[in-house]
């Protein structure tokens, strides 16, 4: 079924705004979690800019299943979206949502200026990147204080995201909180299904490239 040119219109409009407020809330939150010596009301403001983003993000999610092909039911809406009620439930992986700006660029083009390899290892990795930075700052925030934690700083905490993100595991720094082995588990899953797409479409790619070369006939002498 073809998308309501209304939803079309404002996915047009609001992906590049939405964008940078996605930006601004993870700037407000890795300030909110990184300055700790901050006075009380710059972690206000922080606090203020948190919240008023997700309140974007909320009237952006209700605008889509309004004017979406399954907007007589919210159940509905929220089987057929995954990713925008994970990104509105867990607002810090909202930057994942790039691919979506990606899109509406390229509806104005003919064709894509990156193939389709290109942009699967470009998302991948980006979207790793981003998976690891917020999956350190919300492991840290809940580690610093925690009694016997071994993740005290934010580099402990971006030393313990690289070796888990990357399926290498030291054990050497690991999280003791619930929430924080929670997120743990989240950027296991996450991390093992980006580094995998990473690597798989290099492969592809290698291998295609090197069956184009054999199908290459050397010239006539």
């Amino acid at each position: 079924m073809a998308a309501d040119p209304r939803l079309v219109r404002w996915e047009t409009r609001s992906e590049g705004p939405l964008f940078a407020v996605s930006l601004l809330f993870l700037a407000a939150y890795a300030v909110h979690v990184l300055a700790r010596g901050m006075p009380a009301y710059g972690h206000d403001i922080c606090l203020g800019v948190i919240y008023a983003a997700w309140g974007v993000f909320l009237v952006d999610y209700v605008v889509r299943w309004r004017l979406g092909d399954y907007s007589s039911s919210l159940l509905a809406h929220v089987r057929h979206h995954v990713l925008d009620t994970v990104v509105l439930v867990l607002p810090l992986m909202r930057p994942l949502r790039f691919v979506s700006m990606y899109q509406v660029i390229q509806r104005r083009r003919e064709k894509p200026r990156l193939s389709l390899y290109a942009r699967v290892i470009a998302y991948s990795g980006m979207s790793a990147v981003l998976l690891g930075f917020t999956g350190a700052l919300a492991v840290y925030q809940q580690e610093r204080d925690a009694k016997g934690a071994s993740i005290r700083t934010f580099g402990d905490s971006m030393w313990w995201m690289s070796s888990t993100i990357t399926t290498v595991g030291y054990g050497d720094i690991t999280p003791i909180t619930p929430l924080g082995r929670t997120i743990a588990v989240g950027l296991m899953i996450g991390g093992l299904a980006l580094l995998g797409a990473v690597t798989g479409s290099f492969s592809s790619w290698l291998l295609q490239v090197f069956s184009r070369e054999g199908d290459e006939k050397p010239p006539a002498r």
